[in-house]
This record gives structure tokens, sequence and C-alpha cells, in this order.
């Protein structure tokens, strides 16, 4: 009988849940199907976009091989041509590197005033790496220690010397020579002394800070600077592809990390 009870009291249950589920239906089935068929589409457009993506960064990193085989083979033109395309309308992260590449043609070409102006778009893109931007900065503040004034130089170099950025050691670096050269040998030292014993310094600029130091001090104690009169930082190395430049691409340096 108690079986019989409790077979019954499930089927009533089970109708009931039923009776509930078709009224629920009735009311917001409709809309049940239409979310169900935006998740779907969601899903599909999403992975299609990725898709996409895929695509575009695949035609643009042919494009962009085929612009440093143009360049490597001495057609110049022809690969500023399609460097200039790529950074008009290829992928983000080609676009940085070509512009890059494209730098490095100019200054290859001595024409740094081109390679500047490259550089500075660079450093200001929406869409470059932090990293890449940074030492776009540098390159800029390099190509410029000869010509600008000490608060220009600063005034690009403070926010990456004082930062976590990649670069920092060669902003401080640069900062120090820009302080240097004009006259400012306290900042000059501020700048360059705790670099000596910092374990993450790059090597390849030790020697580069340590003649600056030895000129400071000859300078300080009324001696002439003998060779250290305006020792120039070697220009930061450019990042390795996709973070990275290929060989070829900016201007050269012998130090960096």
């Amino acid at each position: 009988m108690v079986d019989k009870n409790d077979a019954l009291s499930r089927e009533i249950d089970e109708e009931l849940r039923r009776e509930k589920f078709e009224k629920l239906w009735e009311r917001y089935g409709t809309y049940l199907l239409i979310a169900a068929a935006a998740l779907v589409l969601s899903v599909g457009g999403y992975q299609l976009w990725e898709q996409r993506k895929r695509s575009f960064a695949d035609e643009s990193g042919a494009r962009y091989e085929d612009a440093i085989k143009l360049a490597e083979a001495s057609k110049t033109e022809e690969a500023q041509t399609a460097l200039q395309a790529i950074i008009a309308g290829g992928h983000a992260g080609y676009a940085s590197l070509a512009q890059l590449q494209l730098a490095g043609i100019h200054l290859k070409a001595n024409r740094p005033q081109e390679a500047i102006a490259v550089f500075e778009a660079l450093a200001t893109s929406p869409t470059a790496d932090t990293d890449i931007k940074s030492f776009a900065i540098l390159q800029v503040a390099a190509l410029r220690l000869g010509q600008a004034d000490f608060t220009e130089l600063q005034n690009r170099l403070k926010p990456l010397a004082e930062g976590s950025t990649a670069w920092r050691y060669q902003a401080r670096e640069l900062l120090g020579s820009a302080a240097f050269k004009a006259g400012k040998l306290d900042e000059a030292r501020d700048q360059l002394t705790p670099l000596l014993s910092d374990p993450e310094t790059p090597r390849a600029a030790l020697d580069r800070i340590q003649l600056i130091l030895s000129a400071i001090a000859a300078k300080g104690a009324g001696k002439p600077a003998a060779a250290a009169q305006n020792p120039a930082p070697a220009a930061p190395q450019t990042p390795a592809k996709e973070q990275s430049t290929p060989s070829n691409a900016a201007a050269p340096a012998t130090g960096g990390k």
C-alpha cells in the first residue's frame, strides 16, 4: 500500500512539473529560443573573428617577409613601398615591425630625420606593444642626443628611466649622458652611479658609464677630461621578433638587454 501511495505521489509530482513546464514554455519559450540562438551566433561569430584575425596576421606576415627580402636584395624603394603598405593597413604587430624596418632603411641611407619621424609615429601608436613603443622613444632620444636640449631629452626619457620597462637601464644611461653633455654633472652622476652596482645593468653599458663618471670626476677635480669628453652611448638594440625586430631593423647598437 505504501509503495502504491509513493508511486501515485511521484506521478502527481511529475504531472505538476509537466504542467508547470508547459506554462513556463508558453510564456517564455520564444525568449529561450532567441537566447539559445544568440549564444550559438555569438560563439560562431567569435570563432569566425578569431579565424579572420589569424588569416589577417598570416597575410601580413607574408607581406612583411616579402618586404624584408626586397630590402635584403637592395631594392630599397620597393621595400619602402611594401613596408608603408603594411604600416597603413597591416596586422598591428607586423605594422610595428614594418615601422622599425623602415626606420632602419632611413638610418642606413643616412636620413636620421626621416628615421626620427618613423620612430615618433611608432612611439605614439595606439596599437604598438609597450616595449616596442619604449624602444622607439629611446631611439629618438639617442638620435636627438647631440641636437636636443636636456629638458627635451629628460621629458622623453624620465618616464622610462623611472618605470619598470625592459628598457629602463638604457633610458637611465641615455639620461645620464644627456645630463653630462648639458654640463649637469650632479644629475649625470645621480643617474649613472647606481647602474654600476646594479647586476641587471647591461654589461656592454658598464664601460661607457664608467668612462662618463671618470670624466665627471676629472672635471670636478679641475683636470681635463681626456678621451671621455663626450662619450656617446650606443643606441639600444632592437627587441627580437615577434616581440623582436629582425637584425637589420633600426639603429645599430652594441648595448642593451
